[in-house]
This record gives structure tokens, C-alpha cells and sequence, in this order.
């Protein structure tokens, strides 16, 4: 009987068990990658550094353990950039190195250099001691001045695409997945977080990351840094004057934890905290696990913009847990993501909210079509010889995250949410094509119409659907009644509305409905990020210069990428190079690199 108990109960928890994911073959073949990892592969990161703000350097090492898939394999290959590699060791046991000789190859503008070391049969551990400069394209140093507190200076990184390669040395592509530990020496008075386990009371704790992430998750940010909880499981990390504000925005954020679980499934790393960092930061957000790096330019004061936050949770499932594995399957992330993300707010704030959020964006694809060439309006593109940031661009999001709002329509909410959940059980912890998500999909949803127009060609199939908000259509006859000069009540909107309501104004405004417009509605002196940017985009368009002190000082001091390159393409060249001249210093590298293309300013 005993015996019989004991089979019954195993036999009950190996039915609650998800099922185990599928066997992984030979790593895709990544066009902005050097490594070998069908060879040699790197498995986990073992850091030691020390932070230099006066030297923009971060000094110390890097120890690569590594697998041995082809035994005849006499070589590991490396990604770097511009990193000054003093030495690099191999060993048996971990324990006792020996030099080993390495070599660079020619540096790619785009790919940087390989980094060749020899191995033997029964190598398994690589270490390499090395700096990295002050060019290095992850990095963005910042001096106290540039900072909220100005008392101290910052730093912080950005991995993806192919960045993490310019400050360690590994295998940078997203198909080689990594765990991750360091230890991180800091000057006195500041403190480093990063995308691992973090310690808010012990300023100087070994991190750790024990799932497998590709490399441009791994992250770092070192500064003034307060840390206040928001619930069990998630907080805020911020400078100390802007902490409890960003605290009280992000105050929802464990009830969105527990949408995304209700959804898809029980959130797998632990924590959820978020840091926000100085306004240079490129991006709106970036998912790095267990620690989203988050622009302060949605701290709106209403928890309109939180969004973003949504959108960095959801990658804990659609982008962290299961990766694309090129550049070209970015799709898989980020609409699998923006699918997600539109799913937690309508279970947090309601349908309607959604739904404007969903539109807005299908407004962005169609203005993002109107400049991309029919390959880079498809959801897998071909980005051979072209830096993988040309793909970074509003299709993934939404072309991808309307593919799967057709799905659910086709096969209905209940069916598709069982597949998706199936779908990141299936993946888990793996980086995957287009091809292996397609066929899953197939296999478990059936055959999928005009699927090669989604992926592979330009526009969107016909009889898409776009998504309608009956709070927009409600706006049509406001903006009408606006543009014959009525006055409208405004009271009751929210950010979405007027974000609707300025784009759905004509490009081309004279300088007395410009007056007006700011007159009536204080524009140029409006603090909400996201309505001030749209506001200072049509005043760059239609020359309006009681805005331009604000646009100076906006472009001065926001570095985001989504607000900075539309106003620097609609300025007056001269005007633009001008402001350039004095923002630049302050822009990372990913913000400066489409704005020196498009001014034709030289890289450095």
C-alpha cells in the first residue's frame, strides 16, 4: 500500500510539472556574431570589476566556462569591442591557469572585433583581464551635473542589440544563453544594481543570475541609487529625489505581476524591480530580468505612461524567458511583448485603455510604413551587412502585435491564452526562430492565413482589422468643431486623448492655430513627456518660435530615442546642428548614431 502511495504521488506531480521544453539543436546562425558556439560555447560569466568615472573605464575580468560541442574544436571565438585585452588564461579546473595566446581580427564598424583563444580537449574555463574604453557603445558615462541629484556621477549600460560585446568579452549573440555572477567595485557614495539578484541592504553583494539569458540582458547601472519596495515582489530603484515619485507612479506594478501570472503563467525570476535613470537613457525601457531600466519621461504624475512598465514586464515572458535567437526574429520579442503588455492593462485599467493604446500604436506603423522599404516593413527581416538596430523600429511592435491580435480573433481569447501559455512552457529558457515559433504555432493552432505575407513581405495582409477606440472616434467631431474655431472641453482627458487629438490636427498649421493651440491648452509649458514631445514635434514642423527656447532645453536634456531623432528631422538642418553641437555630450551612443547619420555629423 505504502509502495502504491508513493507511485500515485509521483505520478500526480509529474502530471502538474509544465511540459519540458524541446531538445535544442545547432545555435541559428547569427549574422552579427564572430563566435563559434556550434564548437565552443559559452555557458556562464563569471565578472570582476572595478567602476573608473575619471578614467570612463570599467578594469578587471572576465571567466568564460565553457562546453565543448565538437571535441575536435582547437579554437573559442569571442565578440569585442574596442576593448584593450591585457591577457587571456585558460584552465582544466577553474583553478590553475595558464597564458594563453590570442589574436584580434580586423575591427567591423558594425561587428567589432573577433577574439580568437585556443582551447584544449579539456579546457573549460577562459579567463581574460581586460579594460574598456571610453568609446565603448554600452556604456554611458555621466558626470554629476548630467544626473537628477547632481552630487554624483552615473553609469549605466545598454546591451541590446549587440553593445554587451563592447564592455565583456563573450559569445554576443542572443542564440547563447549565459548565466551570469559578478562582483562590482564601486568609488565611495555610489552603489551598482544589475539584471541579477541585488541586495537593496548591502551596497557591495555578489550578484547572481541562475537562468540562462542571451548577453544583451546582462546589465549594469552604478549611482546614487535608493531603493523603495512596492509590494512583495517588486520596487523601485531611483535617485534618492526622484525615488518616492517614481515610487507612487509605479505603485500598480505587483497588481501587473499578478495579471501577466493569471495570463501566461507564474512569473520564473523571482523579483520585479525597476530603475529609473537619468533622461539620457535611450529607450522608453529595457527588460533587463529581475531589473527593468526605465526613462524617467514616464513619470507623469497619473500612471498614464505606465504602459511601459506593462510592456518591460511582459518581456519576463515574451523576450527574456523565451529570446529570439537573431536579429531578424526580434519580432518574437517585441510583438509577442506589445501583445502581452496591451492584455495587462485591459485586465488592470479596462478595455477602452487598451484599445487607445492599440490604436495609437497602429497609427505609429502606418506613419513607420510611409519611410521603410517594402523588406523592412516585413516581420522577419533581412539585416545581412546592416547594423540589427535598422530593425528596431515600430513593425516588430505592432505589425507583430496586430499578427496576434488576428490570431486570437480566428481562433478566440480562451484558445489562444492556452497556446500561449503552452507556447512559453514549450520555449522556456530557450532562444528560438521564426521558423521553430511558426511550426509550434501550426502544430498547435492549426494552419495560419496569408502567414507568408505577415513574415515576409511589406504592408499588412488584406483585411486586417485595425483596432478602434470609441474614446478616438468620440474625438473626430472635437477636432472638427476645433479646427472651425469652437471652443472644446478638454477636462476630462487623458494622455491618449490628446495625443489623438494633436495627431489628428493637419501637419500643416498656421502660426495663429499654433497660438492658439498653446494659448488655450499651455502646450510648451506642459510637463507630461509624451504630449510635450508631440506639441514640440509640430512646432519644429511648422517653425513656431515661441517653442523653440523649450525644444532646446528638451533636446538638451531627454535622450530618448523615440522623442530626439522626429524633432531633429523636422527642424531646419542649421537649427538642428546647432542644438546637436550642445546635446551630443549627453546622448548614448544609440541616440547618436542616427542623428550624426541624418546631420552628418562624424562618429566617434
Amino acid at each position: 500500500m505504502r509502495l502504491f502511495a508513493a507511485v500515485l504521488a509521483a505520478l500526480l506531480l509529474s502530471c502538474s510539472k509544465p511540459p519540458e521544453p524541446k531538445p535544442m539543436n545547432q545555435i541559428p546562425h547569427d549574422v552579427h556574431s564572430y563566435a563559434n558556439p556550434n564548437a565552443v560555447k559559452v555557458t556562464h560569466v563569471s565578472l570582476d570589476l572595478e567602476v573608473f568615472f575619471e578614467r570612463q573605464s570599467l578594469q578587471g575580468s572576465a571567466v568564460l566556462t565553457i562546453e565543448h560541442i565538437d571535441p575536435k574544436a582547437k579554437e573559442i571565438v569571442l565578440d569585442s569591442r574596442a576593448l584593450q585585452i591585457d591577457m587571456a588564461e585558460a584552465s582544466d579546473d577553474g583553478v590553475k591557469y595558464r597564458e594563453a595566446h590570442f589574436e584580434t581580427g580586423k575591427p567591423d564598424p558594425i561587428l567589432g572585433t573577433a577574439l580568437h583563444i585556443p582551447v584544449g580537449p579539456q579546457t573549460k574555463f577562459i579567463r581574460i583581464r581586460y579594460s574598456t574604453s571610453p568609446s565603448a557603445t554600452a556604456l554611458q558615462w555621466l558626470a554629476p551635473e548630467q544626473t537628477e541629484g547632481k552630487q554624483h556621477p552615473f553609469l549605466y549600460t545598454q546591451g541590446e542589440a549587440i553593445n554587451t560585446r563592447s564592455w565583456i568579452p563573450l559569445q554576443d549573440s542572443p542564440g547563447v544563453r549565459v548565466t551570469y555572477d559578478a562582483k562590482i567595485k564601486v568609488p565611495e557614495g555610489a552603489r551598482a544594481v544589475m539584471s541579477a539578484v541585488n541586495c537593496p541592504d548591502k551596497p557591495n553583494c555578489v550578484f547572481k543570475l541562475e537562468h540562462a539569458v542571451p548577453p544583451y540582458l546582462i546589465a549594469l547601472a552604478v549611482g546614487d541609487l535608493q531603493f523603495i519596495p512596492t509590494g512583495p515582489r517588486t520596487g523601485v530603484w531611483a535617485e534618492p529625489s526622484i525615488a518616492a515619485k517614481a515610487a507612487e507612479e509605479f505603485a500598480d506594478t505587483e497588481k501587473m505581476v499578478a495579471a501577466a501570472e493569471k495570463l501566461y503563467g507564474p512569473y520564473r525570476w523571482g523579483r520585479y524591480d525597476v530603475l529609473v535613470l537619468p533622461p539620457s537613457f535611450p529607450f522608453g525601457g529595457m527588460e533587463n530580468p529581475l531589473l527593468t531600466f526605465a526613462t524617467p519621461t514616464i513619470l507623469a504624475g497619473d500612471k498614464s505612461l505606465v504602459s511601459l512598465v506593462a510592456h518591460e514586464l511582459a518581456h519576463s515572458w515574451s523576450g527574456n524567458l523565451v529570446s529570439n535567437a537573431t536579429w531578424s526574429d526580434f519580432w518574437l520579442n517585441e510583438g509577442y511583448t506589445t501583445y502581452i503588455e496591451r492584455r495587462i492593462l485591459e485586465e488592470l485599467y479596462g478595455k477602452e485603455r487598451a484599445m487607445m493604446e492599440a490604436s495609437l500604436g497602429y497609427d505609429d506603423l502606418m506613419g513607420e510604413f510611409k519611410t521603410l522599404s517594402s523588406g523592412d516593413q516585413a516581420l522577419h527581416p533581412k539585416l545581412d551587412g546592416r547594423d540589427p538596430d535598422d530593425g528596431m523600429n515600430s513593425v516588430p511592435y505592432e505589425k507583430g502585435a496586430l499578427f496576434l491580435r488576428t490570431l486570437e480573433a480566428a481562433h478566440g481569447r480562451e484558445k489562444f491564452d492556452a497556446f500561449l501559455k503552452g507556447y512559453f512552457d514549450h520555449f522556456a529558457f530557450q532562444s528560438i526562430t521564426t521558423s521553430e515559433a511558426m511550426t509550434y504555432l501550426q502544430q498547435n493552432l492549426g494552419p495560419v492565413e496569408n502567414l507568408k505575407a505577415w513574415l515576409y513581405q511589406g504592408g499588412l495582409p488584406k483585411g486586417v482589422q485595425p483596432p478602434v477606440a470609441e474614446a478616438f472616434t468620440a474625438l473626430q467631431p472635437v477636432i472638427t468643431n476645433w479646427l472651425a474655431g469652437k471652443e472644446i472641453d478638454t477636462s476630462s482627458w487623458n494622455t491618449h486623448q490628446w495625443l489623438h487629438f494633436l495627431q489628428g490636427l493637419p501637419e500643416k498649421l498656421d502660426a495663429k492655430r499654433m497660438a492658439r493651440l498653446d494659448k488655450e491648452f499651455h502646450l510648451t509649458a506642459g510637463t507630461n513627456d509624451e504630449i510635450l514631445a508631440q506639441w514640440l514635434l509640430m512646432a519644429a514642423r511648422n517653425r513656431y518660435t515661441p517653442a523653440e527656447a523649450k525644444l532646446e532645453e528638451f533636446l538638451t536634456t531627454v535622450g530618448r530615442r523615440k522623442y530626439v531623432v522626429p524633432l531633429y528631422k523636422a527642424l531646419d538642418k542649421k537649427q538642428a546642428t546647432a542644438i546637436y553641437a550642445k546635446a551630443r555630450p549627453g546622448y548614448h551612443s544609440m541616440t547618436r548614431q542616427p542623428v550624426d547619420a541624418m546631420l552628418g555629423v562624424p562618429s566617434n
